[in-house]
């Protein structure tokens, strides 16, 4: 059985295959690939629908990462344990065609890091996802605290907006609170003194994107630095958009992931 989000497109399945990590999954009869996105902090992976709705001819799955809304019971992980649900997301799609990962800012970190890894993909896209070790922001994120409710409503307004956390409905400032100790393990992934993977690690087709917004200038050189050190790299701006393009330009998301799929596509 599905269970359809807001919108047409991505419906999750219910119950979901994976037990505890919650699935949503666009099929339409023949795909011409299957993609799998994978949500950064504090978000679902229901907010990929409007992206999924311009790939129609795509499958598309999206999933809950461990700790965030339908997936809390699976509990926060480490960035290897995403790493892990990802495979185990794949290995359950058992795509029969070209395999996409996107991974929106934190997401794209866990993509990168299965394939740094060993796993496999024909093409990795990750926008505007968090690589301190490679460039460190001009801000640093900083060690959270160890009141996680606390922090995500921080992260909110500090990602997003004050304005759209206090237009937020109090039960979905609380979702998001409880979301907290996930988003917690998260930023300590990102704040640990390690690099997870090397750039010279990444052996499939890349695709750093960035909108032209906050921290714009940052991104640029960052993905510069990646495209300059591993040749598979490529970069790609998206006008207009901040960091939640998924769900502010999806039209010019798609694209750009078609775009990148044509090359790799090309001989």
């Amino acid at each position: 059985m599905e269970l359809a989000t807001h919108e047409t497109g991505l419906r999750y399945l219910e119950p979901s295959p994976l037990g505890s990590l919650a699935l949503a999954r666009h099929r339409p009869d023949a795909p011409r690939a299957t993609l799998v996105a994978i949500h950064g902090g504090l978000d679902r992976g229901s907010s990929f629908t409007r992206l999924s709705r311009r790939l129609e001819d795509l499958e598309v799955i999206a999933y809950d990462r461990r700790g965030y809304q339908r997936s809390r019971s699976r509990g926060p992980g480490s960035l290897d344990q995403h790493v892990e649900d990802l495979d185990e997301v794949i290995a359950w799609a058992r795509p029969e065609g070209p395999l996409v990962l996107f991974g929106h800012s934190f997401g794209g970190l866990v993509a990168l890091s299965y394939v740094a890894a060993g796993g496999w993909a024909d093409l990795v896209a990750a926008y505007e996802s968090p690589l301190p070790w490679i460039l460190e922001r001009p801000s640093p994120t900083p060690a959270p605290g160890q009141n996680a409710a606390l922090e995500a409503e921080r992260f909110f307004r500090r990602v997003v907006s004050d304005e759209s956390w206090e237009h937020l409905h109090p039960r979905e400032q609380e979702s998001r609170r409880l979301d907290g100790p996930a988003l917690r393990a998260d930023l300590v992934s990102m704040t640990q003194p390690l690099a997870p993977f090397e750039l010279d690690e990444l052996r499939v087709p890349v695709l750093y994107l960035h909108g032209d917004q906050r921290n714009a200038d940052y991104y640029r050189r960052l993905a510069q630095r990646l495209s300059s050190a591993n040749r598979l790299v490529r970069a790609g701006e998206i006008e207009g958009a901040g960091h939640g393009a998924h769900l502010s330009h999806p039209d010019h998301l798609a694209a750009q992931l078609r775009r990148a799929m044509d090359d790799v596509a090309t001989p």
